[in-house]
């Protein structure tokens, strides 16, 4: 099987500039870019998906260049339906820095800044040396600017696609760099790109996009979209990643094990097949949660989410670090305490229970554990020495709804 053909398989292609692009693909060799703008210090999944390309095609004998969007994160890439919030310089350099350091920590490469031949650019030189090649009809029939027609496009918006074009015009120039490739949405960007290369410079560039990755909706991930999964654990911790991805639809889980992970055909063949067979034992989602969080995170935070789910899931959670409770419990709102109170009193308070009565029927049924421990005793007091590091009391009702109190 060749590059081309493990990319389609994959479902990794949506479309080429060209059909030479194949060829020049399966022989190795090329330099490419990948890019992204610094609209927050970490990318999610979604650019995680796209990003892989650089890593396969390095594997491949191709030669990537990721791009951060100083100048371009500045203006903003038109979304949709509506005009995106500009952010502030600050806040640009402070996301340049987040995505610079993950960018090179997960996938290696070298990272480059649009900002560093963009910034000495004046309007005058712009206009005529880059704006002067883009006929505003060519621009208007873009998807990304024919969405905005009704509900109107800032200027500033609507040069967009001439600072990305600038881009790969800049690259071409001085870094032999005669690929793009990106998201589907980048589509349009990406042919101003070759566009302009070919008016400008009488040469030939390529460009190759990739669907996107969606979530079960049908939404793309992303900050815009508000279901980023991070990259950054600090974000979106190991644990997090784990039971978004373990508990993947069924019908999405073996695609996603194409576009997200370096097994191969037949390793996920193989998979696919157990999991046609046992879909119970959920073989593919665990094969996928493994492959991703070890490739982000390392082994070991893999373990450590890994531990986290088993534990939750029989009860046995005394031995937590504080650090699993707070990613066990991230998405929780804690319950305070201040005082050493009666355990009916708390499960009251704490909104476990509706009312004592029923307090008093949970615990005396075993149904109330505290701290990885069945209660049965109706008078037990919750003191600061009994919670976990003097601080956490966990309490699980049943087999699942688990409530979590801080100590002040």
């Amino acid at each position: 099987m060749t590059l081309f053909e493990e990319l389609q398989w994959r479902g990794l292609v949506q479309d080429i500039s060209s059909p030479e692009l194949i060829d020049k693909l399966n022989a190795g060799g090329l330099t490419f870019y990948i890019g992204t703008d610094p609209t927050a210090d970490s990318m999610h999944i979604g650019h995680y998906s796209s990003f892989l390309i650089s890593k396969r095609l390095a594997k491949a004998g191709h030669h990537p260049l990721l791009l951060v969007g100083g100048a371009t994160g500045m203006i903003g890439d038109p979304k949709p339906d509506a005009e995106r919030p500009m952010i502030t310089k600050e806040e640009v350099d402070h996301n340049i820095k987040g995505l610079t350091e993950q960018a090179e920590k997960i996938f290696g490469f070298e990272v480059v800044n649009n900002w560093d031949w963009t910034k000495d650019i004046n309007v005058v030189d712009f206009l005529r040396d880059y704006g002067k090649y883009f006929n505003v009809n060519y621009m208007l029939a873009k998807d990304k600017v024919k969405s905005r027609m009704e509900t109107g496009i800032t200027y500033a918006e609507f040069s967009y696609m001439i600072l990305q074009a600038l881009d790969f015009m800049y690259l071409y120039e001085t870094r032999d760099c005669v690929l793009q490739v990106a998201g589907s949405d980048q589509w349009g960007n990406i042919t101003s790109g070759i566009e302009l290369i070919r008016k400008k410079l009488d040469k030939e560039a390529y460009g190759m996009v990739m669907p996107l990755v969606t979530d079960s909706t049908g939404k793309k991930f992303g900050k815009t979209e508000g279901n980023a999964l991070w990259l950054d654990k600090n974000k979106t911790s190991s644990y997090e990643l784990y039971q978004y991805l373990i508990n993947l639809e069924d019908c999405m889980i073996i695609d996603y094990l194409k576009k997200l992970t370096f097994l191969s055909k037949e390793e996920i063949e193989e998979i696919e097949k157990s999991h046609n067979e046992n879909p119970h034992l959920r073989e593919a989602h665990k094969a996928l949660a493994r492959e991703v969080i070890t490739d982000l995170h390392g082994e070991g935070a893999y373990d450590e989410a890994v531990k986290i789910s088993e534990s939750l899931f029989s009860g046995d959670i005394k031995n937590f670090t504080e650090n699993e409770i707070n990613d066990a419990f991230k998405g929780l709102e804690p319950f305070k305490l201040n005082e050493d109170t009666l355990l009916i009193d708390v499960l009251v308070n704490g909104g476990v229970c509706s009312s004592k009565r029923e307090a008093r029927e949970f615990i005396t049924n075993g149904s109330i554990s505290v701290n990885g421990e069945k209660v049965t005793d109706l008078e037990m007091m919750i003191t600061k020495s009994s919670c976990l590091f003097e601080k956490y009391v966990i309490i699980r009702r049943g087999k699942k709804k688990y409530h979590i109190g801080i100590y002040e």
